[in-house]
């Protein structure tokens, strides 16, 4: 199977040819935002080439870049032509913007990115998988500068060598540049990007000339000083809790950086969204947590991008299993180290923590434990990969958990294939589990595939994330996709095919039959309608499933709207019976004034009985509103309030809990910051009234010592 999809990909994978020179300068340009007489030295990127909403069709605005260095810094500047209007500045909405994408390693794989909008907002991050996929949690030390002007902006970035990674003695990079129109949705790119692909890594361009020439000791230093408030009102307790930790980065070269934490504390990071979760399995979590979100791209296994949901990968390593949450606490981290290494061919890491006792009333809860992994992971075939994960865990000789496994990718263009493996040992229970999927195109079809078979001994709760135990499943999705070069709409994708999956402990295959319909129109509006029937076994019933599946995102009266809806006949495991049920996401941000930015996101479960009459409706409604003082200083306010309405009547409405956020965050120095947090926690207590549950208060301050 695996021979015969690999002689399906066809592809190749090359960039269109465009170079740039970085010429040295021994007077570096002032960040300002105001392009001077130095850069005009400098060679120069020019002859841009849209991407949306017009493929391969010239820009309707101008831009030309420019790039110097000098020994420890290299230089980007964008002039931005706008013609007849203004530059749009507006941090709570549609603005103009700049990316500048770097691969210092040669991977044609993984690379930086920096963005800047003419707000003065900036993000930065790693880019992985060929392009697919981003990681923002990256904090780089750089500088930015932009100056508006009225048919034009100029924004000027300068890098240091020290604060990012790189390959030695390499002296061609990939570089990728950017620029989007807002209101518009037009995209343009200095190599030519496709709308079937995406922006890829392995078809960039070349900055050539590059010549580090920093020396130094490249560490950073984040002493963190935190003044933490709690008050749990069910045991009518108060501490507070003054304390110090401590963070520490340092690039023991150029390619490997040493990572490491004593005693953290994550009493400002956002508390994870309610939802109503009515299926067998438990909902992932995304990891929000500073230490363990750098470099999170290296340990984990690959992966399609987001979006492909037909596949699911075997998370061997979840970071969420360290300092997990217990009640709405935490279970103490003590100390963390990381050590990664990125190469043009090679990317590796290892991790090791240690957890405290969690102890809440004189009783362990949770022993005190020892975490650790190790990854490496080899470039192959220009830009695709194979790799080695191991992870575990262990108390004592008699309670450990551990996990090892193999996996690749093949990539060529649009085009990926991956397969992996693993084998794990609980306690002395050994089991076995293998996932592999296909996603790419063969001449106007675009097909999905995944096989995936996961052993009844199989077991990673104490270390990774892959709860269906027993399940094999087998999908195929495949169809036309289809591109238009002018009219409302852009691409559409019509596929049709089947999901079988036998549950654990049943003998019998489900068969579902699947329909998908997938337009993406001209103004970057995407929608996806899947319909899903057929005949299903679990948890001992036999009965007809049926679902419909409705998404819809982009850009509506200039602020992002996503809408995401389900219907289905399908077993209800909270009610343990088969029933209808639905559910309904929306969340949109708009803005008041360029600097007042609320917004609102919410949720309805509706659930039904055997005889369809309706049981509950649980809505989840969360205002926001955020303030910015500038790019680097904001307030955001959120109220996440949960209803219930029994038996669907809405005049019994009871409100069953309200999370109160407040998070003030001033970033006064690169990758300094000062937070001022406040969660606040009510629910119902057995008479229905609303009650104080916790209030969680911290203020934490974050300093850069940058050697």
């Amino acid at each position: 199977m695996a021979f015969a999809l690999l002689l399906l990909i066809t592809s190749l994978t090359a960039s269109d040819g465009k170079s740039i020179a970085v010429k040295f300068t021994e007077n570096p340009p002032k960040i300002d935002g105001v392009i001077e007489d130095l850069w005009q030295q400098a060679d120069s990127a020019y002859e841009f080439v849209q991407y949306t909403p017009y493929e391969k069709t010239p820009p309707t605005e101008r831009t030309v870049v420019y790039v110097l260095q000098d020994e420890a810094n290299i230089y980007f500047a964008f002039r931005c032509y706008t013609g007849n209007r203004k530059p749009v500045s507006s941090p709570t909405g549609e603005e103009d913007d700049i990316t500048v994408k770097i691969d210092p390693f040669g991977s044609k794989t993984t690379g930086y990115y920096f963005w800047v909008f003419a707000s003065d907002q900036i993000w930065d991050g790693w880019l992985f998988d060929d392009g697919r996929s981003n990681d923002d949690s990256w904090e780089g030390v750089w500088f930015r500068g932009i100056r508006l002007y009225e048919d034009r902006y100029e924004v000027e970035i300068r890098i240091p060598y020290k604060s990012i990674r790189y390959k030695n003695d390499l002296t061609e990079w990939g570089v990728q540049f950017k620029r989007r129109i807002p209101f518009t949705g037009e995209a343009d790119f200095w190599t030519e990007v496709l709308q079937a692909e995406g922006d890829l890594i392995s078809k960039w361009g070349t900055l050539t000339g590059v010549n580090p020439r920093v020396t130094g000791f490249h560490f950073e230093l984040y002493p963190e000083g935190y003044l933490r408030y709690d008050k749990n009102f069910l045991s009518d307790s108060t501490h507070l809790k003054p304390s110090v930790s401590l963070n520490l980065k340092w690039d023991l070269t150029s390619q490997m950086t040493l990572n490491g934490t004593l005693y953290p504390d994550f009493a400002h990071i956002e508390s994870d969204p309610y939802t109503l979760n009515l299926d067998q399995y438990p909902v992932y979590l995304q990891e929000r947590r500073p230490f363990f979100l750098e470099g999170a791209d290296i340990f984990r296994m690959s992966d399609f991008g987001p979006g492909k949901g037909f596949f699911q990968p075997l998370n061997i390593f979840y970071s969420r299993r360290i300092g997990k949450s217990i009640d709405g606490d935490a279970v103490p981290i003590i100390a963390g180290l990381k050590l990664t290494n990125k190469t043009a061919d090679w990317n590796a890491g290892a991790l090791i923590v240690r957890t405290d006792d969690y102890v809440p009333d004189d009783s362990v809860i949770e022993p005190d434990k020892w975490f650790g992994t190790i990854r490496a992971k080899r470039r192959v075939f220009n830009n695709s990969d194979i790799g080695i994960l191991f992870s575990g865990s262990v108390t004592d000789r008699e309670h450990y958990s551990y996990a090892a496994g193999l996996d690749g990718v093949y990539r060529s263009g649009r085009n990926q294939f991956i397969i992996q493996g693993a084998g794990s040992n609980r306690n002395g229970k050994v089991g076995w589990a293998f996932s592999s999927g296909y996603f790419g195109d063969v001449g106007i079809f675009r097909t999905m595939a995944a096989v995936e078979a996961v052993h009844d001994s199989f077991d990673v709760e104490d270390v990774g994330f892959v709860p269906w135990v027993g399940r094999q499943k087998l999908t195929l999705y495949t169809g036309p996709f289809m591109q238009y070069a002018r009219g409302l709409v852009r691409t559409l994708h019509v596929a049709g095919g089947m999901k079988t999956v036998r549950e654990a402990g049943h003998g019998d295959w489900s068969k579902l039959g699947v329909v998908i319909i997938s337009p993406t129109f001209r103004n970057n509006i995407s929608a996806t309608l899947q319909l899903l029937a057929g005949p299903y076994y679990e948890a001992n019933v036999d009965y007809i499933r049926k679902e419909l599946l409705l998404s819809l995102s982009g850009n509506f009266l200039g602020y992002y709207l996503q809408i995401n809806s389900s219907l289905g006949y399908m077993y209800n495991y909270c009610q343990d019976y088969v029933a209808y049920r639905s559910s309904t996401g929306f969340a949109y941000n708009f803005a008041i004034n360029p600097l007042i930015n609320p917004g609102i996101s919410a949720n309805m479960w509706i659930e039904w009985d055997t005889l369809n009459n309706v049981t509950s409706i649980t809505p989840r409604l969360r205002p926001n509103i955020t303030f910015f003082f500038n790019g680097d200083t904001r307030i955001e306010v959120f109220s996440e309030m949960v209803f219930n309405a029994p038996d669907g009547d809405f005049g019994n409405t009871d409100l069953c809990s309200n999370r109160f956020g407040f998070l003030f965050s001033w970033r006064f120095l690169p990758k300094s910051w000062l937070y001022v947090a406040l969660n606040d926690y009510r629910a119902q207590d057995e008479y229905g009234s609303l009650e104080h549950q916790y209030q969680i208060g911290a203020i934490k301050a974050k300093y850069l010592l940058y050697f």
